[in-house]
């Protein structure tokens, strides 16, 4: 049994005795909900009704309406509150793209401030911006595009917020229709690394636990994660974890504030003197991650604190796990760490004094050339004491997007059929056999290798829903010149973006799209722990040409293939459930889902329970790691890129309200700061190969000889050929040289 929070008041776990925090740096709560309530003053009836019975939008927590399943009470958080303007604003005037000369300066927030996309547009080479079109020409437009081409010269993406179930399924299966499996979504670009290693290892692609397990665990690590700054709510959880006495451990490159204390609005307690989070902090070199993981483990090892009986029936692979760790030395596993063997002694101590542990990770983690071992790392520890598969026990990829969970699961992935099936001949087979028509064999683009195809001409049609690349991706100069020499670029959203703004080769089209709120029938989102969740369709004001992507891909579908259209149609969301259910197994249940509150949580409350590993000899898998090395010459730093006050690459504000930076903010030890004669505010350029970028200093709890600055700003200084090994993740970290600006 986990242990139950104590709900009287204990001032040991209090952040600050100064009532409401008064002179600390945290986000003003209640006035988040001021702005929220003027900014949609024109829809209040429409924006509460969105907040009370709709399934979040936001990060994958999933709450259904203001509730959710892992405790009691009210749950609002800011990411959704300024996500809910997108929902309730009004359609732009079509004209105000008729000259788009002036909107190129605008950047995406002010872009996204002009209102909803109204109507269909089309702008052709020489253009001074776009025109209105109906749905039936701009639907010929492309397809004609795509007829005139070979499939894999075509390519579809898909972003992940607010995207549901439905829209996965059914454009996957459009796109395999029309002859590709160049069909990608943005879990690429955040967790696949996740996905691979648990895969491989455990024969899962999920996480293992859920929420609750949080709350009364011995010991709950975050590593490379900041879930006070992407998934709000979930303070509320570790609020009750310190209160049930679970003890909190962050492993990060910067000692996140809002890790370390938070002031959670909707608890009295909390509200009033905030609550002390993770009071142990191991501090990390960007990149290493996996050497003091190895540390930790080797201290593991050689006082035996493992659990052998686990191990030994449960387990592959420890004996090569351990003779890899005891070749690798003391010295090379600090030198590469940046920690001492000391600290990862003192962390050793707490994995085997712990009975149960949750290991909590993010792109901190996944976002290098080597995002598939960093989490095979955290498993290989995790397995040591047998930390999957039980209450207060297991592995969470937390997902920082509403609906990039389900993503992969649908099938919308260049490297995997629905449910996660390999892309092969026999897969490829099955699913001909139950679609009625051929489906490629061969995988697919990932994101970054379609920009790659559209730099090098390979590309003649790309259609986007939602997502901007110009932000998202590494290297934008580049991103820039390959969208412009794509013939027909096609952007399906629900807002005016900057790379829908760039120069047509040809032609470029924008679709208007429904939010998920206005999808007729409703839909489903999978969140983090594996639960399915209905969200029903909301009454409102409506967007008049606005349709739901899943509608849209079918009908051109049609129109690319017309001599099988039977086999490309759904009369509603509820008959796409249904093959769902037939098609993914995990999904049994789903066409069940009909009314607000509806939900299920495929795999039950725990992956792997009773450790029974889905693997081909039911065992789980230990992987023999050795850390990588970067070189960092003298006077070079080392850089990663961090959100501030933003949801994905939407930014909010200049001034990140948890650490007090501005979006030019460069994070640098105060040790490096002193020794380079640098001070707080001064102007800075950080330079290599791919880029450079200016900014002031800011100094913070990081360890010499790394920085941080905010992403998507800092994207100009990564390498756009850096990617993961299997995955394809891009390094969203770089190696750069310092100057100070006179």
């Amino acid at each position: 049994m986990l242990n139950k929070p104590k709900k009287v008041w204990n001032p040991s776990n209090w952040a600050s005795w100064k009532p409401f925090g008064l002179g600390k740096q945290y986000p003003n709560n209640y006035w988040e909900l001021l702005r929220a309530i003027w900014e949609n003053k024109d829809q209040l009836p429409y924006a509460w009704d969105i907040l009370n019975q709709g399934v979040c939008d936001g990060c994958a927590l999933g709450t259904t309406g203001m509730k959710d399943w892992t405790v009691e009470g009210l749950h609002l958080c800011n990411v959704r509150l300024r996500l809910l303007r997108l929902n309730t604003m009004a359609a732009f005037d079509p004209a105000n793209l008729a000259d788009i000369s002036q909107l190129r300066a605008k950047n995406s927030r002010e872009l996204k401030e002009m209102g909803r996309l109204p109507v269909p547009m089309r702008r052709d080479k020489g253009d001074k911006g776009f025109r209105p079109i109906s749905w039936e020409e701009a639907l010929d437009c492309i397809a004609s595009h795509i007829r005139a081409t070979m499939p894999d010269r075509t390519s579809y993406y898909l972003t992940s917020r607010g995207t549901v179930n439905e829209t996965y399924y059914v454009t996957q299966k459009a796109v395999r229709a029309m002859g590709t499996n160049n069909i990608d979504n943005a879990a690429r670009i955040c967790h696949s690394p996740s996905t691979t290693g648990l895969k491989s290892s455990l024969g899962v692609a999920a996480t293992t636990c859920s929420y609750k397990d949080w709350i009364g665990t011995d010991l709950l690590i975050f590593i490379g994660s900041n879930v006070a700054n992407n998934q709000p709510v979930t303070v509320k959880y570790l609020h009750w974890a310190k209160k049930a006495g679970t003890r909190i451990v962050m492993i990060n490159s910067y000692r996140e504030p809002g890790m370390e204390r938070y002031w959670v609005p909707s608890i009295p307690e909390s509200a009033l003197f905030g609550t002390k989070f993770a009071e142990d902090c191991f501090l990390v070199n960007v990149g290493g991650d996996m050497a003091f993981l190895n540390g930790t483990l080797k201290h593991l090892l050689e006082n035996n604190w493992v659990d052998n009986n686990f191990i030994d029936n449960n387990t592959t692979g420890f004996e090569n796990l351990k003779n890899t760790i005891n070749s690798q030395s003391w010295e090379k596993l600090e030198q590469l760490s940046g920690s001492t063997k000391e600290q990862m002694y003192e962390f050793a101590i707490m994995i085997k004094d712990a009975q149960k542990a949750v290991f909590v990770w993010s792109m901190g983690i996944t976002q290098h050339p080597w995002g598939e071992d960093n989490v095979r790392a955290i498993i290989n520890l995790a397995l040591t004491k047998g930390f999957v598969g039980r209450e207060g026990c297991g592995l969470m990829p937390i997902r920082g997007h509403s609906g990039v969970q389900g993503g992969a699961e649908m099938g919308c992935y260049a490297t995997a059929f629905p449910g996660g099936k390999e892309i092969n001949s026999e897969n490829a087979d099955y699913l001909s056999q139950v679609w009625g028509f051929d489906v490629p064999t061969s995988k697919g683009l990932i994101t970054s290798e379609m920009i790659d195809a559209a730099a090098e001409n390979k590309l003649d049609v790309l259609f986007s829903v939602g997502g901007n690349f110009l932000d998202v991706l590494p290297d934008p100069n580049y991103v820039k010149n390959a969208l412009k020499q794509v013939p027909l670029r096609v952007h399906m959203d629900i807002l005016c973006s900057p790379q829908m703004l760039l120069e047509p080769q040809k032609t470029v089209i924008l679709l208007p799209a429904m939010t998920r709120y206005e999808i007729p029938g409703g839909v489903t989102e999978t969140n983090t722990e594996r639960r399915v969740i209905f969200s029903p369709e909301i009454p409102g004001p409506r967007i008049e040409n606005a349709r739901c992507e899943w509608e849209v891909f079918l009908d051109l579908a049609r129109r690319v293939k017309p001599e099988i259209p039977d086999q490309l149609f759904f009369n509603n969301t509820t008959e796409i459930r249904q093959e769902i259910a037939q098609l993914i197994p995990n999904y049994a249940g789903i066409q069940h889902l009909k009314e607000a509150g509806d939900q299920f949580q495929y795999g039950g409350s725990h992956l792997c329970f009773g450790w029974h590993f889905p693997t081909e000899d039911k065992k789980a898998k230990f992987t023999a790691l050795l850390p990588p090395e970067t070189q960092l010459p003298d006077g070079y730093f080392v850089v990663t890129t961090r959100r501030g006050k933003q949801f994905n690459s939407m930014i909010q504000e200049r001034k990140d309200a948890i650490t007090g930076a501005m979006r030019e903010a460069i994070l640098m030890s105060s040790i490096d700061a002193e020794k380079l004669g640098l001070k707080d505010g001064d102007r800075v350029l950080l330079k290599n190969e791919s880029g450079e970028y200016e900014g002031t200093v800011y100094t913070a709890a990081i360890l010499p000889g790394n920085l941080q600055i905010h992403w998507p700003e800092g994207n100009i200084l990564l390498d756009k050929k850096a990617r993961s090994p299997v995955a394809g993740i891009p390094n969203y970290n770089g190696i750069v040289q310092l100057e100070k600006i006179p």
